[in-house]
């Protein structure tokens, strides 16, 4: 299979070519069609505070799609790829973080270095929702086995885990310390918090405490939630690529690696198309507004790709452990089962 697929898309580089160039149009189309309609619904929520929260509670989970879509233009433009000129990428990009809450050039770098390393069982904790191997997870200590089924449990994965996210690992520089180039960038995260955090605290004044949180938390609640259930669906469906270093290929990790989330029309215009992740992870310089058109016009690019659609991928929620013997994720069920006939390395001293 994975020869076939190596085989397959051996010209992938120039199947691509013609869908990288950033279109100025398309571009600033997408900013008015995204910000326009998440103001508005801003603006109806808001003054939805007088009638019924149920109601501002409805818009918010609408609006947190809107969000969504802002992120993946700040996205795009921290690969350099939404507008032709870097100047335009990075004012935009920084001008969206203030929405998405995510740090522009923080962020950017991370999600960087996860696309040159995704499925690489090394570098897993770099930007990625962490798992363990099944050799890993049976060499824990009970108390830690404990808190990685605490981690992967669904109600804290998908509920909990986005805001602790946005809360204090998009605050703070947990990742790239002590690695080169990382200085510039904990420091331009910090003054973007600083703007951000100024930001918030100015509206709560403007619009009043109450009403700010009541309307804002709720939008960026349900977006962090939409935005991790994407995250996870797209790198930790059963068949997905890990590898060791010395193993890993950039085009399988790419094609296997990734999925393609078949969505209806809308929810991909509403997320940006950032369901065909797989073409996306073979060239991150393909705009979001060209994701589609590539997809359609290149079938082989679908043909060993993971189709899920949203009925096959809540399936997901039971991948907990990298099972490197069958390649593929397993449940803790299947790991019960699989420890009482495999022979597993005795725990080191």
């Amino acid at each position: 299979m994975e020869q076939e697929i190596k085989k397959d898309l051996k010209d992938w580089a120039k199947i691509i070519s013609q869908y990288k160039k950033p279109n100025n149009t398309k571009a600033i189309i997408q900013l008015v069609n995204s910000f326009g309609p998440f103001v508005a619904l801003w603006t109806l929520m808001y003054f939805s505070l007088s009638w019924s929260y149920l109601l501002t509670l409805g818009l918010s989970i609408i609006n947190a799609f809107f969000l969504v879509r802002i992120f993946i233009i700040q996205h795009d433009c921290g690969h350099q790829s939404f507008f032709q000129k870097r100047k335009w990428n990075n004012r935009v990009g920084l001008f969206c973080s203030f929405f998405s809450a995510m740090p522009y050039k923080y962020w950017a770098k991370v999600h960087s270095h996860h696309h040159g390393h995704t499925g690489q069982l090394e570098e897993r904790d770099f930007g990625d929702i962490n798992f363990l191997t099944v050799e890993e997870y049976h060499n824990l200590s009970t108390t830690r086995k404990v808190s990685y089924r605490i981690f992967r449990n669904p109600i804290i994965l998908f509920f909990v885990v986005p805001m602790i996210y946005l809360v204090f690992s998009m605050r703070f520089p947990f990742l790239g310390r002590g690695r080169k180039g990382w200085n510039r960038i904990h420091k331009a995260m910090t003054v973007n918090n600083l703007i951000f955090t100024a930001l918030f605290i100015g509206c709560g004044f403007l619009f009043g405490w109450q009403n700010f949180l009541m309307v804002h938390l709720p939008i960026v609640y349900f977006f962090g939630v939409i935005s991790f259930w994407f995250f996870y669906v797209q790198h930790q469906h059963e068949d997905t690529y890990q590898r060791w270093r010395k193993n890993w290929d950039y085009v399988l990790a790419a094609i296997k690696g990734a999925s393609y989330y078949k969505l209806p029309g809308v929810i991909h215009w509403l997320t940006g198309n950032i369901g065909y992740h797989h073409i996306h992870h073979l060239s991150s310089q393909i705009p979001n507004y060209n994701l589609a058109k590539c997809a359609e016009e290149n079938p082989v690019l679908q043909k060993h790709v993971t189709t899920l659609t949203f009925t096959q991928s809540l399936k997901t929620i039971f991948n907990k452990l990298w099972d490197e013997e069958s390649g593929r994720m397993i449940s803790f069920s299947e790991y019960a089962e699989i420890k009482k006939v495999r022979n597993f390395a005795p725990k080191a001293a």
